[in-house]
């Protein structure tokens, strides 16, 4: 049966995986988001305890 014979299929398979670990990662990583998150307040919010009306 021919689909048996791994001569062409393993150099698809190593072809194939050599693109996906040397050509992808580079591309995805200098990937730049449009939107940079901005840094959050480091100061504490000053809480104000409630004054109920009827105490």
């Amino acid at each position: 049966m021919p689909q048996l014979n791994p001569a062409p299929w393993f150099a698809i398979l190593v072809f194939s995986w050599t693109v996906f670990l040397a050509i992808l990662p580079p591309k995805v990583m200098a990937h730049s988001f449009p939107n940079e998150p901005a840094p959050q307040n480091t100061q504490k919010s000053q809480a104000n305890s409630w004054s109920w009306p009827w105490l």
